[in-house]
């Protein structure tokens, strides 16, 4: 008997009749004798829609209401699967983020998670009952409602799983593992088997939606074992344990595995990016902190940092990126700051994609960077900006070129699929 967390995403639940397969995908892992405990995000758009009702009341709304209006979508989700599950003669209850309860901080829309307290879950667990849990959602110290930010279902999943001390992780989405690309955009693009945590990590962090950053984060740092598997299988198909995804892993299991290693192993983008520059920065020591500063107090991140040659004599153009959902909260808090930092104009960008490269293989391979340049030159695709780590490579170019420097890129590396 194992102890498996079961992770289904918005496209999974989304509608009756894909509730109900999921419920049968459940009840074939829990008649192997496991105890299961299934984690749910809410149903495909329905974020989306909660999020656009906020933004109409309030461009600038409060965060902690954000989270009460955006959290609703994952208890849909999580009472329609129990009650789908009680139809096929399966015990099954929901457990709310406030009722394990799963602690969280008070960082609003992005929360981080703390403590879950699982005593009274494992023994629901123990007793042969299925646990459904809401994703996205956490539980302040003064018992406010809490969200995770985007993808936060599997990092519910993931810290659930730790906190119960899983066996495994199976996190189903709408394809059938971890791809080299986005198989959308490139048709040739291949299955892995098994992938780092460290290669994951950083495919996650540039745009590959497969799994949420902190999630794998959070897997790794725990020892969790994932595995990413479709949840749009066949009803009489076996269960997860015999159904071939993508194991993501140590770099000595997959070393031990004796999994071919590529140079690259994925291709990423991200259309999620906005670009911000501000103009006739004073180019002062100093000048940068107070730009920098009062984002990071406002919880939001940057990514891409660039300060360009200035136009004249102690003057300076910085240039950056932050994801697209806090552009607006980014703008307000610069043109608040405008007298400190000193700037003279605020241009924002929203279309622009960020294309990655990513690979344990760049630690001990030179040239990774100058392939991916040379690429994109031979199409006349311009880089507006570049960023690196050990294991990635990554440029920001036209929201436009982007299918095209992907399938280009793909190629580039060798990892089309013969």
């Amino acid at each position: 008997m194992a102890r498996i967390v079961m992770k289904f995403g918005g496209t999974s639940m989304a509608g009756t009749e894909r509730i109900r397969r999921v419920a049968q995908i459940v009840k074939r892992q829990a008649e192997r004798g496991d105890e299961v405990a299934v984690v749910v995000s809410a149903m495909a758009g329905e974020t989306d829609r909660l999020v656009n009702f906020c933004r109409e009341a309030n461009p600038l709304y409060d965060p902690a209401e954000y989270d009460v209006v955006v959290a609703s979508g994952e208890q849909v989700t999580s009472g329609l699967l129990a009650i789908t599950l009680q139809a096929l003669g399966c015990k099954a209850r929901s457990w709310l983020g406030w009722q394990l309860p799963i602690h969280t901080d008070n960082a609003h829309a992005k929360a981080r998670i703390g403590t879950i307290d699982s005593e009274e879950l494992l023994a629901s667990m123990a007793g042969g009952t299925i646990a459904v849990i809401p994703g996205f959602q956490g539980l302040t110290d003064d018992n406010r409602i809490t969200t995770l930010g985007r993808g936060g279902s599997d990092t519910s999943a993931v810290a659930v799983a730790a906190a119960v001390k899983a066996d495994r992780c199976d996190i189903y989405t709408d394809v059938d593992g971890v791809y080299t690309t986005d198989p959308r955009i490139v048709s040739r693009a291949r299955k892995l088997k098994a992938v780092t945590y460290e290669e994951m990590l950083e495919l996650a962090s540039v745009g590959s939606k497969v799994l949420q950053t902190r999630s794998v984060g959070l897997a790794m740092k725990e020892g969790v074992r994932v595995q990413v598997l479709s949840s749009f299988i066949d009803e009489n198909a076996p269960s997860a344990d015999t159904i071939p995804g993508t194991m993501i892993v140590t770099d000595e299991e997959l070393e031990n595995a004796q999994v071919e290693r590529q140079l690259i192993t994925g291709i990423a983008a991200d259309k999620n990016e906005a670009k911000i520059t501000l103009t006739r920065v004073p180019d002062r020591p100093g000048a940068v902190s107070h730009i920098f500063a009062p984002l990071a107090e406002s919880n939001i991140n940057v990514d891409m940092i660039i300060q360009n040659v200035g136009r004249d004599k102690g003057e300076t153009d910085v240039t950056f990126t932050v994801p697209q959902a806090d552009l607006a909260r980014a703008t307000d808090v610069l043109q608040n700051q405008r007298e400190a930092i000193g700037y003279n104009r605020l241009i924002p960008d929203t279309k622009v994609a960020k294309i990655s490269v990513v690979g344990v293989g760049m630690k001990s391979h030179a040239g990774v960077a100058s392939t991916m340049f040379t690429a994109l030159a031979e199409r006349k695709i311009n880089i507006q900006a570049i960023s690196t780590s050990e294991i990635k490579v990554s440029v920001l170019i036209d929201e436009d070129e982007t299918e095209l420097a992907v399938r280009v890129l793909h190629t580039a590396y060798g990892l089309d699929a013969d």
